[in-house]
């Protein structure tokens, strides 16, 4: 109902794997029900460092308390056990839903910044002396994995992989090699843009993309973008969409001037909770 009526699937990737794959520890979904219906549901999980939380609300019920409610009953959660940083995420959230999240406690941390653009694209990806392109293939899960959290060794959510994180996504049924573009220095992997297809939408995505550190600012970036939306536009796809943070204002730029514009903002915001044993 939800994705229907704002027509984007309400959960990110990493609480949509938790639901319907085996439960991790820590995660939970707090259920509200009216007239012995369910109208919404909050989403936790447990990653180092913080407390995820997200909130699914029946379209008809929204509004209604059904999200004071949710996040009264998630914050009691993560109090019993232990308190800690909860990071709520609210998908393009209006007027309303801002002003509960800051009654509720909850100050501004983030926007995520959804981008489309149309393809093909007017450019070839263009690659930096010394580097060779191919695609993602067995062997390749540790350096990715390596090079993915020292790219992002500043993010929350997506510094902290394993290999088990990124085989869990390359289990799915969306995953193609063919759409996982691999850039190459030698024998070691400098970066890379892994890609994802919406059937839903008709749309590809860049899921992620990572440059080694010490050579981001040489234009690798910007050809592992286009090379990622290359294999996308090849798979018959006419429309590229991504997910950046507004204040990486470098990124910004660069998939402005690839033709992306902002179509929705997904805003995060943090609460620290006491743990109700150090309360009393």
């Amino acid at each position: 109902m939800a994705q229907a009526a704002d027509g984007f699937r309400p959960l990110s990737d990493d609480l949509w794997l938790e639901l319907t794959g085996p439960a991790t520890a820590g995660s939970r979904v707090v259920i509200d029900r009216r007239d012995g219906h369910v109208v919404g549901s909050a989403h936790l999980s447990h990653p180092p460092g913080h407390w995820q939380l997200e909130l699914v609300v029946h379209p008809r019920h929204r509004h209604t308390g059904v999200e004071r409610e949710l996040l009264d009953h998630a914050v009691s959660e993560v109090r019993s056990d232990g308190g800690g940083d909860i990071i709520l995420w609210s998908n393009d959230p209006d007027e309303p839903m801002l002003e509960l999240i800051d009654k509720a406690g909850f100050s501004p941390q983030r926007e995520l910044l959804r981008m489309e653009c149309a393809l093909p694209l007017d450019e070839s990806a263009t690659w930096p002396e010394g580097v060779a392109v191919r695609t993602f293939r067995s062997g390749d899960d540790a350096a990715v994995v390596a090079l993915n959290n020292r790219a992002f060794s500043d993010h929350p959510e997506q510094g902290s992989w394993t290999v088990h994180t990124l085989r869990t996504r390359m289990a799915q049924d969306w995953f193609d090699p063919a759409g996982f573009v691999i850039a190459e220095a030698g024998a070691e992997i400098v970066g890379f843009c892994w890609t994802k297809l919406h059937d839903d939408e008709r749309a590809g995505e860049i899921y992620v993309i990572a440059v080694e550190p010490a050579r981001q600012g040489t234009g690798l970036g910007r050809a592992l973008v286009v090379a990622g939306l290359e294999s996308i536009a090849q798979r018959h796809i006419t429309r590229g969409i991504l997910y950046v943070d507004a204040s990486n204002q470098a990124a910004v730029g660069l998939y402005e001037s690839l033709g992306f514009s902002t179509t929705r903002i997904n805003r995060a915001f943090s609460l620290t909770v006491t743990g109700t044993e150090a309360a009393s």
